[in-house]
């Protein structure tokens, strides 16, 4: 009897669970230096041990004051095997690809591998990303000109 209502439970709280818990914030100063933050959700009943991607530098969190601030959210295990944020900041670097199409390049990576996900980024132009792979993503941006969105759903809304 337990048995059957702690994974009644389980089921029932993974149910109200759909988004991802993790909060993201990519900077850029007026002194030209880039930031990023990256604070976890985590996962409901993880495996004892567990370590996402949050705290490895490159899987879901990179800043670099030559390229890009990076933050991811979602499965975590793939961030890291892609070493995803790190991808981004090298995509731009070393083969010169603009942001936007880093970060896109990052999720089709993801979503080959069949991760789900998505990832905020800010360029040393001040050009910003959000790119996701999930059904939707918290996520917001705004600039020192006060242009800048909120949103939730991928068409915008």
């Amino acid at each position: 009897m337990r048995l059957r209502w702690c994974r009644q439970t389980q089921e029932e709280e993974e149910s109200k669970n759909t988004g991802k818990g993790t909060v993201g914030a990519v900077a850029l100063d007026a002194s030209g230096n880039i930031a990023v933050a990256t604070s976890t959700g985590g996962i409901t009943n993880k495996k004892f041990g567990r370590v996402g991607d949050t705290p490895i530098i490159g899987g879901g969190t990179y800043a670099n004051n030559q390229t890009c601030a990076v933050s991811c959210t979602g499965d975590g295990e793939f961030f890291i095997r892609l070493v995803t944020a790190y991808d981004v900041a090298s995509l731009v670097q070393y083969k010169l690809v603009a942001l936007g199409e880093a970060c896109q390049a990052a999720v089709d990576k993801l979503t080959q591998l069949g991760g789900e996900g998505g990832l905020i980024a800010v360029d040393t132009k001040g050009n910003v990303e959000l790119k996701f792979n999930c059904e939707s993503m918290l996520r917001g941006w705004k600039n020192d000109r006060g242009e800048g969105s909120i949103n939730i759903w991928p068409d915008g809304e």
